[in-house]
C-alpha cells in the first residue's frame, strides 16, 4: 500500500479538507494514473455529505478522472506509461454475468464503484479522483483522444456518457425530434450530443434565464414548460425526450408530447422521500408511449462516446477550480450556480 494526498470529508457534516488515503500496490493487470483533473458531479456532494448512507472516513469523491499513466503491471497491453487516460464511475465488475459479457457493466450487480465501494483486489474502500493518483485494472481505463483537452474531458466520463447512452440506445437519427428537460450539467451535454447527431433539439426549461444559453449551446427551440401555450404545439411529436431533472415534477406534461412509440427517458432521480407525478395509463396506451430510465454506459460505449466527441468537437462547458475551492463549488452546486460543470485542477494538491 502507498499513501496518497487527497481531498475528502472526515465526517458527513464536515467540509472537505486535505487527507491521506491508501492506494493498493500495482498489480499485474493494473494501471497507475497520476490524476491531472477531476470533474465534480452532484453525486459527489451526496456521497461526501452522507446523503446516500454510511460512508468511509475519509470520504473521497470523484468519478470523472483524467490523468497520465505513471506505471503499468506486467500483464497490461491496453495502455502504456505516458498515455492520457480516464476513469469514470466504475473501476471493476464481476466480468461473468450477462451484462458484463454484453459490454454493459453498468448493470452488473457486482460492479465496483469508483467510490462508495470496496476493491476486490485489496479489500480497501474505493476512493475517488479528488486525489493525486489512482490504481485501476486496465479493462476499466479509457483512452482520452487527442481531440479532447484534459480540462474539458472529465465531465464526459459521467455527464457525457449518461446522456450519450440513451441517445444511442433509442437510435436517434438525423432529423428526429429530441427533447431535453432541464439545462444543467446533464442537460447541456444532451443538447450538444443530440445536435452532433443531427437531431432537431428542443429544450424545456422553467427558467427564462436559460433560454439564451440553450440556443447558444445549439438548441433549435426553447420552450418554457410552465407555459401551456408554448407546450401545446409540440404534442405528439417527439421521438425521444431526455429528462435530466432530479427534483420531483409532473411527467404527464412531457409524455403527452411523445409521438407514437416515443420514449421519455429519466436520468435524474428525486430524493427517496419524494415522487414524480406519473402520467395516466390512458396517455401511455394511446400511442404506445414509454417512460424509461438510463444510468451511465458500459466501458465500450464510454470509449465510443469519447471518440465521437473528439471527432465532432463536442465538449462540456466548464469552470476550472483549485482543490481548495471544492467546498465553495459545492455550495454553488446546491444553488445551481454553475455553467455547467466544475473541474478540479489537481496540480496544486
Amino acid at each position: 500500500m502507498s499513501q496518497v494526498s487527497a481531498y475528502g470529508a472526515v465526517r458527513a457534516d464536515a467540509p472537505l479538507q486535505p487527507v491521506k488515503i491508501e492506494r493498493r500496490v500495482l498489480g499485474a493487470d493494473d494501471v497507475e494514473i497520476g490524476i491531472t483533473h477531476c470533474g465534480i458531479c452532484h453525486s459527489d456532494l451526496h456521497f461526501a455529505r452522507g446523503e446516500w448512507g454510511e460512508q468511509p472516513a475519509p470520504a473521497v469523491p470523484g468519478h470523472e478522472i483524467v490523468g497520465l499513466v505513471r506505471a503499468v503491471g506486467a500483464n497490461v497491453t491496453k495502455h502504456k506509461v505516458g498515455d492520457r487516460v480516464g476513469v469514470g464511475c466504475m473501476v471493476d465488475s464481476c466480468r461473468q454475468c450477462e451484462a458484463c459479457h454484453e459490454g454493459e457493466e453498468q448493470f452488473c450487480a457486482g460492479q465496483t464503484g469508483t467510490y462508495m465501494s470496496v476493491e476486490k483486489q485489496s479489500g480497501l474502500p474505493t476512493y475517488g479522483g479528488y486525489s493525486k493518483s489512482i490504481t485501476v485494472t486496465q479493462d476499466f481505463v479509457l483512452r482520452i483522444p487527442d481531440g479532447l483537452s484534459s480540462e474539458r474531458a472529465p465531465p464526459l466520463l459521467c455527464a457525457g456518457i449518461t446522456t450519450y447512452s440513451p441517445l444511442r440506445h433509442w437510435n436517434v437519427q438525423a432529423g428526429q425530434k429530441v427533447g431535453v428537460v432541464g439545462l444543467g450539467g446533464l442537460g447541456h451535454m444532451a443538447v450538444k450530443l443530440a445536435k452532433a447527431m443531427d437531431a432537431h433539439v428542443v429544450v424545456f426549461t422553467t427558467s427564462q434565464s436559460k433560454v439564451a444559453d440553450a440556443k447558444a449551446l445549439g438548441a433549435d427551440e426553447v420552450v418554457l414548460s410552465k407555459d401551456a401555450a408554448q407546450m401545446k404545439p409540440h404534442a405528439n411529436s417527439f421521438h425521444l425526450i431526455i429528462n435530466s431533472v432530479s427534483a420531483a415534477h409532473d411527467l404527464a406534461q412531457f409524455t403527452k408530447l411523445l409521438r407514437r412509440n416515443g420514449t421519455l427517458c429519466l436520468l435524474g432521480a428525486p430524493p427517496v422521500t419524494e415522487s414524480h407525478q406519473w402520467p395516466a395509463v390512458f396517455t401511455m396506451l394511446m400511442g404506445r408511449r414509454s417512460v424509461a430510465g438510463s444510468p451511465i454506459g458500459g466501458i465500450r460505449e464510454t470509449q465510443e462516446m469519447l471518440d465521437f466527441c473528439a471527432a465532432k468537437g463536442v465538449a462540456p462547458e466548464i469552470e476550472v477550480i483549485a482543490p481548495e475551492g471544492i467546498n465553495g463549488a459545492y455550495e454553488r452546486l446546491v444553488k445551481g450556480d454553475v455553467r455547467y460543470r466544475f473541474v478540479i485542477d489537481m496540480a496544486t494538491l
